[in-house]
């Protein structure tokens, strides 16, 4: 199977899981638990990290599969944090190329982070999914996990 036809198959799998499902968490959970199984072992770490309510400017883990997470990221610092800033998803072939990456795990060599934002535009969490290889990800991941992420909070 093709990655945009895994990808657009995973979406729906996704959709029909939460469908009517109003936990944000419940929602982000089952997301990374389909997305985690589909793409093993490309995809090392598969999680959230959720905009903190409290400190506005910093991200905090949520569900999430793999070792263990960086459990707050602010958004000044890293990939994660680039994605928060900027609102744009980062794609990142060479971790080890950032002068800021933040190595929660050193077995990480490439990752995509995509922004996700509630039905009012405000970001609300970045998707980080990381692999062990180099240049794991393309063009193909990006418009797959966008496409994933843009439906996660509509309800």
């Amino acid at each position: 199977m093709s990655k945009p036809a895994l990808y657009a198959q995973v979406h729906q799998q996704i959709n029909a899981v939460i469908a009517g499902e109003t936990s944000r968490t419940a929602r982000f959970a089952s997301a990374v638990c389909l997305l985690n199984q589909a793409f093993a072992p490309r995809f090392y770490w598969t999680g959230f990290y959720e905009v903190d309510p409290h400190k506005k400017n910093e991200l905090v883990v949520g569900p999430y599969q793999g070792t263990l997470g960086c459990l707050r990221i602010a958004f000044s610092r890293g990939v994660c944090g680039a994605a928060a800033r900027t609102g744009k998803t980062q794609l990142i072939a060479d971790v080890h190329a950032i002068a800021d990456h933040i190595a929660c795990d050193s077995a990480t060599r490439s990752e995509i982070v995509v922004p996700v934002f509630d039905a009012h535009g405000t970001l609300c969490a970045v998707l980080d999914v990381d692999s062990t290889q180099a240049g794991a990800f393309d063009e193909e991941d990006q418009a797959g996990i966008e496409a994933i992420c843009a439906d996660l909070l509509v309800m």
